[in-house]
């Protein structure tokens, strides 16, 4: 029998589950920070750094004042401290070690050259050797960057990939060597898996490919509380074909409970998701944040159709470059494109844009949490343009 759920409640149970209407700590912590890596499952990166790195933001916007340095510690620290490593999930993301094994299948496919942009794939087939000697390079010489490479000499920036750079991402997608550090640049730094990882993750069994993607969907339908089957596809980037056997499994098994929601039409609510009658929230929301990435899921829940503009012309931008919604209570009631000063030390604010039903405290809620915002920042004062 499919239980029928209403928007606001669905909304409700989508909030919950990705940790907001909890009442901050006073002093965040290890701990607090563990659960809410626990609780999302993975932390995005991204190469913007205009107010700061992405994988830094869900948190604060959970816990408020933390120290980043404590994420640093569990994704880049000493190897006994580590909890997270890098590999491509939703995108490029900070994961948390027990899923390795779980993503081992899409290690494989681009080992076998079916997955990865195609400038990659040659590097699993014709182009394998020139791959080879390059992982030979950095278990010879140990950790190397792709400046390290005489090769990669001169090349800059995000998307500007030589050869040897795209050798070592097809050697990173098919498992063949990890993220050891990320240099003052934010530079991945290579190393081989058996340098950086614990011998007790490496040494876990590999599970059937079935059998992991039903645990990516698992972990995909508790981070999200209530979804579409689109929206926990998703999470983790599976296919249909690999997702939908995963999901009937669930349903079968009780782990996923058929629901239909107003405007959505039929979706999977997880057995354990917490169905709070009030969530009080207060956060600033980073475009990559999981709440809101999935831009259709976005608008279907908050009723907000929310783009990034950072590639749009400037003349064409509506809301500004890095815009980030403002959550308050329950719904998203503004959004503010933001930056950060550092020479002069200000949390700039170019502009807010309130929703029409913003309620009548959302300036005064706003304010609160940019201070907040720019004292965690380690900037002086909020300015607004």
């Amino acid at each position: 029998m499919t239980e029928t759920i209403g928007l606001a409640q669905a909304r409700r149970i989508a909030l919950a589950a990705q940790g907001f209407g909890a009442r901050r700590p006073d002093a965040p912590a290890g701990n607090h920070l563990l659960r809410v890596i626990d609780r999302l499952q993975l932390h995005q990166i991204d190469s913007v750094n205009v107010l700061t790195r992405a994988h830094y933001l869900p948190a604060f916007s959970r816990l408020g004042s933390y120290d980043t340095a404590e994420l640093d510690r569990l994704a880049w620290g000493p190897l006994r401290q580590r909890r997270l490593y890098e590999y491509w999930a939703h995108e490029a993301s900070l994961l948390p070690l027990d899923m390795h094994p779980l993503l081992r299948w899409r290690m494989a496919r681009a080992d076998r050259g079916e997955s990865g942009w195609s400038s990659m794939r040659l590097y699993a087939t014709e182009r394998r050797a020139q791959a080879m000697d390059v992982l030979e390079r950095i278990r010879s010489e140990g950790p190397m960057a792709a400046s390290d490479f005489e090769a990669h000499k001169g090349q800059s920036g995000w998307w500007e990939w030589s050869e040897v750079k795209c050798a070592l991402e097809w050697l990173f997608w098919a498992g063949h060597i990890t993220t050891t550090t990320r240099r003052r640049s934010f530079q991945r730094v290579y190393d081989l898996p058996e340098r950086v990882l614990p011998a007790s993750v490496l040494s876990t069994p590999t599970p059937p490919e079935a059998e992991a993607h039903r645990a990516l969907i698992e972990r995909a339908a508790r981070a999200h509380g209530i979804a579409t089957e689109k929206e926990l596809r998703d999470y983790f980037r599976q296919s249909p074909e690999q997702a939908r056997p995963a999901i009937h499994a669930l349903a079968e098994a009780g782990v996923l409970i058929p629901v239909a929601v107003a405007g959505w039409g039929h979706g999977w609510l997880h057995r354990d998701a917490k169905q709070p009658r009030k969530v009080e929230a207060r956060a600033l929301l980073a475009p990559f944040d999981p709440l809101i990435w999935e831009r259709d899921r976005t608008e279907r829940l908050f009723g907000f159709r929310y783009r990034i503009e950072i590639y749009v012309p400037a003349d064409k931008r509506v809301h500004g470059y890095y815009v980030l919604p403002f959550l308050l209570g329950e719904r998203l009631v503004a959004r503010v494109d933001l930056k950060a000063d550092r020479a002069r030390a200000r949390l700039l604010v170019r502009a807010v844009h309130l929703e029409p039903d913003a309620p009548a405290h959302t300036e005064e809620a706003l304010t609160g949490e940019l201070q907040a915002m720019a004292g965690w920042l380690g900037l002086e004062a909020v300015e607004r343009g």
